[in-house]
């Protein structure tokens, strides 16, 4: 079982803010941040949308 990765919530904020100006593609982010799934990207966008943003600290 892999070490769950932590990304601090600015990585995290940073990463919705590339992707919400559709300029950068997932896997750009992911090379950028060292995120290694693009389903976490889905999964803190969801979050954005649904206004959960308490998740992502």
């Amino acid at each position: 079982m892999g070490k769950k990765q932590f990304y601090p919530e600015e990585v995290k904020q940073e990463v919705i803010r590339l992707k919400l100006s559709g300029e950068w593609t997932n896997r750009e982010i992911m090379e950028k941040f060292g995120i290694k799934s693009k389903t976490q990207i889905k999964t803190w966008m969801r979050w954005y949308r649904e206004g959960e943003n308490h998740r992502l600290a």
